[in-house]
């Protein structure tokens, strides 16, 4: 065998849809013999544990405890996490595990787990989202709180349910779909172009498993959510399900914007993208909205802001990504926004959009005018 053959397979099954996700794990319990599940359940967190179980298609095979790190039950998930696979691939000979996530933890941080340790006899062979197509949209459009909905993976998690699903589906190059009875071309229409690069299979077909040994490059997969690179969709309109691109060489207006902040994040279940404000030129902001809740953060500095020899130490992802959004004058500073709904309001979220931007007069004034312009962002950006 060589080096890679002798690893162990491991595959990440995540998704708020805790019934979907248990399907799916089933299935590839079944379709791929010899294969194990690992599960951490973070329902116990507030006991102060966080119970594990590993079984196969038999059923439970060992049960066990984790203390809770920092008050955290993500953080003792990843604590304990490595040591059992490489306790599973050690004991051989099993073909594939399965690692399935609690309903609220999010794939990125776990697969880049497995894939920083590959040379301990594991490597990473895929990341799966179970979705039932049904769901997608009140799951998308519900802002509560985590910790509303008893999903909270720590006492300081202020994550919605909303942005959490999200990532969970933007993030897994693979869906594996549960459909029910009340799914319609709607649903599979708002799905696809959340992810329109992603891979839907049957949950109960035989691509699943096939699916779940395709392979997985975890640094490729963080460049397609960086918020300077991302992957976002194209431009659509399928079955009352709208994506509206709108791209920009103008710098916002911070006080405006700011006024038609509550409008924008509600004008679609999901947006997200970069933009760029008048009296910050130096920096790219992210821009990430569901269930009707907005986030706006740094991303770190444009490159056009940069000197030259910076460049050499930006990943080749990011310089591709500037590289097509590149200005004479402006550089790769520029708005990306995407906004995906049914029943989008194309019209009406592209005039608001645009009367956010600096008018002729203002943008005439130049970078050192722009700079006298109110910091309407100054409390999100720079809280004291």
């Amino acid at each position: 065998m060589t080096p890679e053959e002798d690893r162990l397979p491991v595959v990440i099954v995540g998704g708020l849809h805790a019934d979907a996700r248990a399907r799916v794990v089933d299935r590839l319990l079944e379709a791929v013999p010899g294969s194990v599940a690992l599960h951490h359940d973070l329902a116990t967190a507030g006991e102060g544990t966080v119970r594990r179980h590993v079984r196969d298609a038999s059923g439970v095979l060992a049960s066990g405890a984790a203390p809770l790190v920092n008050d955290c039950a993500c953080c003792a998930l990843r604590e304990d996490l490595l040591p059992e696979l490489e306790r599973l691939a050690a004991q051989g000979p099993a073909r594939l595990a399965i690692v399935e996530l609690w309903d609220s933890v999010e794939p990125k941080a776990m697969a880049e787990v497995v894939a920083a340790h590959s040379r301990g006899g594991l490597t990473l062979a895929n990341v799966i989202t179970a979705v039932e197509p049904a769901l997608v949209l009140p799951y998308l459009a519900n802002g509560d709180d985590l910790s509303e909905a008893g999903l909270a993976a720590a006492a300081t998690d202020q994550r919605t349910v909303a942005d959490t699903w999200a990532r969970q589906v933007e993030y897994a190059p693979v869906l594996a779909l549960v459909d029910g009875a009340d799914a319609d071309r709607r649903d599979h229409a708002l799905l696809a172009q959340l992810h329109p690069t992603a891979r839907h299979v049957d949950a109960a077909g035989a691509e699943l498993a096939q699916a779940a040994f395709a392979g997985f490059d975890a640094e490729a997969a963080a460049a397609a959510q960086h918020p300077a690179c991302a992957l976002l969709p194209q431009e659509a309109n399928e079955a009352g399900v709208a994506t509206l691109v709108w791209h920009r060489t103008r710098p916002f207006h911070p006080e405006r914007l700011y006024r038609a902040l509550e409008d924008l994040c509600c004008a679609a279940a999901r947006s997200r993208g970069r933009f760029w404000l008048a009296d910050r030129p130096d920096t790219l902001l992210s821009w990430d909205a569901a269930g009707g809740a907005l986030c706006v953060e740094s991303a770190g500095p444009w490159l056009a802001s940069l000197p030259d020899a910076a460049w050499e130490l930006v990943p080749p992802a990011r310089r591709a990504a500037a590289a097509l959004d590149w200005h004479p004058e402006h550089g790769d500073r520029c708005q990306h926004l995407v906004f995906t709904s049914p029943g989008l309001d194309r019209t009406g979220t592209v005039r608001l959009l645009d009367s956010c931007l600096l008018t002729d007069a203002e943008y005439a004034t130049g970078p050192e005018g722009w700079q006298s312009l109110p910091g309407a962002f100054d409390s999100l950006l720079d809280p004291a």
